[in-house]
């Protein structure tokens, strides 16, 4: 594939005095004013802009191929004709499995541009996960890389549809692509589309069951690639590293988007690679980095480098950050500024530390609590459902106090945020609260614990329900049990989080009930060819028999609390070996070995 190469800038970049926190908001705010004024301005819209005023300089660049801004405008052209020829139109679907590339924001930008939805579909999924998120989207049309044919043969029985497969590097995608004017769009080919539409799908875990695909509309990106590159202070001079899933909302809008709006250069990478990352940064000569938690502690794992401070890194972005691992975090590597934020893919408010108050998620500024109001309130003693007060509403947490957090629905301008919900109806009213704090309003729950301090700042405490952070990934544990339960030998089944000492998140456990036709390796085989790694328990505990209460759900609770400590639990337990995948007996010497942080899960 030819696409135009763009050389670097090599100008220096002056070090600049870190602005007060009110001016990081209002150029946050000046970024993102516009944009309900003009409703029919799209973000590839803002990419051709920048390509009239700095035509040459990169805006993506990855080990593959570069594109500048020029260049991504042509191929976000070809995208969108070649859409149009195919008849996706206003509201049709199209599935995007293809690594992190520049290509891969020139599909759904070009495609998203004459009203077609891209459903960015998780790369690691195989077997029934894949196959449900497609039949979710229920797509006319597949655009797959020739290193993913595999997985989706293997999960093609199982679908529910017969979409269109294009086939890209040196596929018929790609000779189509070439056959395509790659000029601007004549306005009597753009179909009416506006910031309201939705643009993509993006599959996110929830609370329970299987993933669920959240609706992005143009307004959502807008707004975030607006809010990012004016809390970062980003700029045209600037280098974003992102390394991140692209077809996660961080990894694939937030960060790639911000640069893009800034007129800046998004670095893509294909995944994290803690002996690559600073490589990476200085070849690249990068001046911001977006993290997640889990990324930050393995680089601190890492033995030292003469590359640690070799960087010009300014800030770094993201989620997740622990508050003990924050401050070695950004000594180590000589970080002037850490950008924490709170954020969920179908939620309808985010917190951000601009202050860089350690172990802090953010708030929200005093300017902007009338248009993002969010609050946590009080959960009964199994943390499931609201407690209500004798008036029948919620009843908000004191500051310090541990619940949900909530964020009230409505318009940005009214009072509220939007909430875009999912493409299942059902799935969106579960996550409404109505009747919060007043008869008749409603709110989103999160599903996320957090408290909040005496100044307003917000600190996240774990996940409300059944569904764990592992990896940087949320797993739904019905998701995990259905697939154990499928296994020859496993009678009954029981998933759940539990916490590691020296990671970041819960990592899966299952206590199981077998009978003699259980074997460990053909578990480990099946568990593989269903579930992506990071879903896959890591430890196992082999019951007589898991209690349940009296409507059949059952009591994880204590489970939760024994973990896989051999001290306490006098089952067999077994670990995951990270490299083979196969499980081994667990004992108090390699339980001390994990608590010592030398054997990594």
């Amino acid at each position: 594939m030819n696409f135009e190469r763009a050389d670097r800038s090599t100008d220096p970049i002056k070090p600049a005095p870190k602005p007060s926190p009110a001016k990081i908001w209002l150029k946050a705010i000046e970024l993102t004013a516009r944009i309900e004024a003009e409703p029919v301005r799209l973000f590839a819209d803002i990419v051709d802009d920048w390509a009239a005023k700095q035509p040459g300089r990169p805006a993506l660049v990855s080990e593959r191929e570069t594109l500048s801004y020029a260049a991504l405008s042509a191929r976000i052209n070809q995208y969108a004709r070649w859409a149009l020829a195919n008849g996706i139109g206003p509201g049709a679907t199209v599935a995007l499995m293809m690594p992190s590339r520049p290509d891969y924001l020139a599909a759904w930008l070009g495609i998203s541009r004459v009203g077609g939805v891209v459903a960015l579909i998780n790369t690691n999924l195989v077997g029934a996960s894949l196959a449900h998120c497609i039949n979710v989207a229920r797509p006319a049309h597949v655009i797959l890389s020739g290193a993913l044919r595999e997985a989706y043969a293997g999960a093609a029985s199982l679908m529910s549809g017969t979409p269109r497969v294009w086939t890209c590097d040196d596929g018929d995608l790609d000779a189509a692509l070439a056959a395509t004017d790659p000029h601007a769009l004549a306005p009597a080919e753009r179909p009416d589309v506006t910031i309201s539409d939705r643009a993509l799908l993006i599959y996110t875990s929830g609370t329970t069951g299987l993933p669920k695909a959240a609706s992005i509309s143009h307004r959502r990106i807008l707004n975030w690639g607006g809010w990012f590159a004016g809390l970062t202070g980003a700029g045209a001079d600037d280098r974003l590293y992102d390394c991140l899933p692209v077809y996660h909302s961080v990894g694939g809008i937030v960060a790639p988007c911000s640069m893009l709006r800034a007129g800046g250069t998004a670095v893509l990478a294909e995944r994290f690679s803690a002996r690559q990352f600073w490589h990476d940064i200085v070849r690249h000569d990068c001046t911001l980095v977006q993290y997640i938690g889990e990324l930050c502690r393995y680089l601190l794992a890492a033995p030292p480098s003469e590359l640690d401070r070799a960087h010009r890194l300014r800030l770094a972005c993201g989620n997740g950050l622990r508050g003990d691992v924050w401050e070695a975090f950004q000594a180590r590597f000589a970080i002037p500024q850490v950008l924490e934020f709170y954020a969920a893919t179908e939620g309808n408010f985010s917190l951000y530390n601009v202050e860089g108050r350690v172990g802090s998620i953010g708030r929200v500024p005093s300017l902007l609590a009338h248009r993002f109001p969010a609050d946590i309130i009080r959960l009964d003693a199994d943390q499931r459902a609201p407690l209500r007060g004798g008036d029948g509403l919620c009843v908000p947490c004191a500051r310090g106090e541990v619940g949900e957090a909530v964020g009230r629905i409505g318009k940005a301008d009214d009072g509220g945020g939007r909430f875009e919900g999912y493409t299942d109806a059902a799935e969106t009213e579960k996550k409404i609260l109505r009747d919060v704090f007043a008869k008749g309003d409603a709110w989103f729950r999160t599903g996320d614990l957090m408290r909040q301090d005496e100044q307003g700042f917000f600190y996240f405490v774990d996940r409300v329900g059944d569904t764990f952070r592992w990896k940087g990934e949320n797993v739904a544990t019905s998701e995990v049990n259905e697939a154990i339960l499928r296994c020859p030998g496993v009678l009954e089944a029981s998933t759940y989080g539990v916490a590691v000492p020296c990671s970041d998140g819960r990592a899966g456990m299952a206590a199981l009930v077998v009978s003699e036709a259980f074997d460990l390796a053909t578990l480990s085989a099946a568990l593989a060819r269903g579930l992506p790694a990071y879903a896959q328990p890591v430890a196992l505990r082999i019951t007589s028999s898991l209690e349940a209460t009296e409507t059949f759900k059952q009591k994880k609770q204590q489970l939760m609390r024994e973990a896989f400590d051999p001290a306490i639990v006098h089952e067999p337990l077994y670990i995951r070996d990270a490299a083979t995948g196969a499980y081994r007996v667990l004992d108090r010497d390699l339980h001390a070995r994990i608590v010592a942080g030398e054997v990594r899960l």
